[in-house]
């Protein structure tokens, strides 16, 4: 994803208005759909796993997760972080729907920034926040397996 505005603010930090730039940036249709489709925002109230972590920025993630035979059936993320968190909460979200518990171990913030082409480099730990996240959702669930 091409982003015009290489410092990105969050949302009251200036007047300008980052959800528009992000919007206008050149991108992919994939890409675009992204921000667009809440299949993966949001929250649960019954997942199978889930996590929370602040940020060093001060922006909160958190995945929950609903597993079904080691599989991740369904991922939603939650954040009220920057537009560039919540790119990344669901660019993860996606990369690990449907796959086997172990492979969404294999899940990395080079992949979340890869996906998310031209992120800018003020913004790219927001990739590390989401897999941080994402990860220790899935190690709440191998707990939860082994100890019963």
């Amino acid at each position: 994803m091409r982003w015009k505005n290489q410092a990105l603010k969050k949302e009251g930090e200036s007047d300008y208005n980052l959800t528009a730039e992000f919007m206008m940036a050149k991108k992919t249709e994939n890409q675009e759909s992204i921000l667009q489709n809440p299949a993966y925002f949001g929250r649960m109230t019954d997942p199978t796993s889930s996590a929370r972590i602040k940020g060093p920025c001060g922006d909160e993630m958190e995945f929950y997760l609903v597993i079904e035979n080691d599989i991740i059936k369904e991922v939603k993320y939650y954040s009220e972080g920057c537009i560039a968190t919540k790119a990344c909460g669901a660019m993860a979200a996606i990369l690990v729907t449907g796959k086997h518990i172990e492979k969404a171990l294999f899940i990395s913030a080079g992949q979340i920034l890869k996906q998310l082409e031209g992120l800018p480099e003020d913004h790219k730990h927001c990739s590390i926040l989401a897999v941080t996240t994402l990860y220790r959702a899935v190690a709440e669930y191998l707990l939860k397996k082994i100890s019963v």
